[in-house]
């Protein structure tokens, strides 16, 4: 198959209707296959994924630099999305902070350039938002490397409606990336209606769950050792439990559509386009082309009205927060 397209904003990029995030090939899920990983990358783009999503905090660089000669060597066919604003520390590995001051952000993209070796960014996007440094002064100085050649569109992720409206007064903004899943739906309460209203496209994270909602796994525990959601609220102890329960739907119209968890849960996220009316373009991240290849037949896969209305109330039920820090994120500041 290859995907239908979409484009991110109201002058922004022509993509795939589904991309890939890339973050897993370097870090946070455990032991990873370089050599799958990077063959994931090719069939992906034979699939007709062409937004390939990546961060300078992903490996702290590694990962820029490990899909960067994919990029190099299929430069026309991609568009390449990377993000700064969280600051890592070699001597402290738990350390994460927020960078948002404009000489920071300058920075920044010279490094990912540099690691990415290419000329320029497609999509540059402010990974978190910092309160203390206005907003104004951070997407003015994004705009700058607009006016300088070093990247073609801009994009924010975990901000809320008003903090979209207002950056989106300084300079168009293509693409607001944001968790949101059959799980995770709080992005509705402000985020979406001010994506729909500006023309802003919505690039959903994690919209499996974080793997949990493809059934793979019920609890941490059942987890390699290093990976990063061994400490994730949902997935332990009594939240584990909980929330395992409501993954049964899911899997109950996955059997009887002949399809898998992952798909029903990346079709319910494709179909938030229709109900919000806005261009929606999820980033599933896997390692492996199976996996890949499972993702991408559900952008065309289309539930039925009462399989919606099934799985409607799944979200008000999730126990635990998305992340044990949720002051990162646009929930805390709604």
């Amino acid at each position: 198959m290859t995907l239908p397209t979409a484009v991110l904003g109201s002058n922004g990029p022509v993509v795939g209707i589904q991309g890939l995030g890339c973050m897993g090939m370097s870090e946070f899920y455990g032991p990873t296959d370089t050599a799958e990983a990077l063959a994931t990358l090719d069939a992906a783009l034979d699939l007709g994924v062409t937004l390939f999503d990546t961060a300078d905090v992903y490996g702290s660089g590694a990962n820029e630099e490990l899909i960067g000669p994919f990029i190099r060597a299929n430069r026309d066919k991609v568009v390449l999305a990377t993000k700064f604003a969280i600051e890592r520390r070699a001597d402290d590995p738990a350390y994460r902070g927020i960078r948002n001051e404009p000489g920071y952000i300058r920075a920044a993209v010279d490094a990912s350039l540099r690691r990415l070796g290419v000329d320029v960014i497609d999509l540059y996007y402010m990974h978190r938002r910092d309160p203390n440094v206005p907003l104004a002064e951070s997407v003015g100085a994004m705009a700058e490397l607009v006016q300088a050649g070093k990247v073609r569109h801009l994009g924010l992720s975990e901000v809320t409606g008003d903090e979209l409206r207002e950056a989106y007064a300084v300079h168009p903004i293509a693409a607001l990336q944001s968790e949101w899943s059959i799980f995770s739906r709080d992005v509705e309460h402000t985020a979406v209606p001010a994506a729909a209203e500006l023309g802003v496209g919505f690039v959903p994270y994690s919209p499996l769950g974080r793997g949990f909602l493809t059934g793979v796994f019920k609890a941490a525990e059942q987890l390699s050792e290093g990976d990063y959601r061994r400490a994730h609220p949902q997935f332990s102890g009594d939240n584990a439990t909980r929330n395992a329960a409501l993954v049964e739907p899911i899997q109950k119209i996955a059997a009887e559509r002949g399809v898998s968890a992952a798909q029903v849960a990346l079709a319910w996220v494709h179909q938030r386009a229709e109900v919000h009316g806005l261009t929606v373009v999820p980033i599933p991240g896997t390692r492996k082309r199976s996996r890949l290849a499972e993702n991408t037949a559900a952008a065309t896969l289309r539930l039925t009205a009462q399989e919606l209305v099934e799985l409607e109330p799944i979200a008000g039920r999730v126990a635990g927060d998305r992340y044990a820090d949720m002051t990162f994120t646009s929930a805390a500041r709604e």
